[in-house]
């Protein structure tokens, strides 16, 4: 088997979780922490994760004060209700842009080795990120920065250029004999 073309640098490959398994985020996170751990500097862009539902959010400002972090996308929790609002409206696409444009200083802009793009998978196959512009800027970035795109149904453009790609199964899931999203376990 040939050597891979990167192998030079353990840093800078194209890592892909997805799937409709549980654990995407939270393995992005993990991979986020050992970085830090070794003094390497790390970015995320929470795609389609507005709102302050997400509990890591609260640990990295505390704790982690090293992981910068973008939220971007609306809060789809109605806060009245605790319904979570599905489809895509006009403002959705502009906070992904906006997202987008964060991810493309945080790859290109050589201050971190690592970069999270969390829910950009989901983010363009829900049609607010188009897939080619962000395979090109995963297939131009800086040698040395490592990407970790997450969401569901990872579009094959990422896939294809991916130097891992995890699909996250489900063989059992507690949400289907209704048990709703847990606080500081799902979110």
């Amino acid at each position: 088997m040939p050597a891979h073309p990167r192998i030079k640098d353990p840093w800078g490959l194209i890592q892909v979780f997805t799937g409709n398994g549980k654990g995407k985020t939270t393995a992005a996170l993990g991979t986020a922490i050992r970085a830090v751990a070794l003094g390497k500097k790390v970015a995320i862009v929470y795609f389609d994760k507005g709102g302050a539902h997400y509990s890591e959010r609260k640990v990295l400002r505390a704790r982690f004060p090293e992981i910068e972090f973008v939220a971007t996308g609306l809060d789809r929790i109605d806060p009245v209700t605790g319904r979570f609002r599905f489809g895509v409206i006009p403002e959705d696409i502009t906070e992904a842009e906006r997202g987008f444009a964060h991810a493309r200083e945080f790859v290109t802009g050589g201050a971190y080795d690592l970069v999270v793009l969390d829910e950009i998978n989901t983010t363009i196959t829900l049609g607010m990120l188009v897939a080619a512009p962000v395979a090109t800027l995963l297939r131009e970035k800086p040698r040395h920065v490592e990407v970790i795109c997450t969401g569901r149904t990872a579009p094959d453009e990422l896939k294809e250029i991916a130097d891992l790609v995890t699909d996250m199964a489900i063989v059992k899931h507690y949400f289907y004999h209704g048990v709703p999203a847990r606080e500081g376990l799902d979110y």
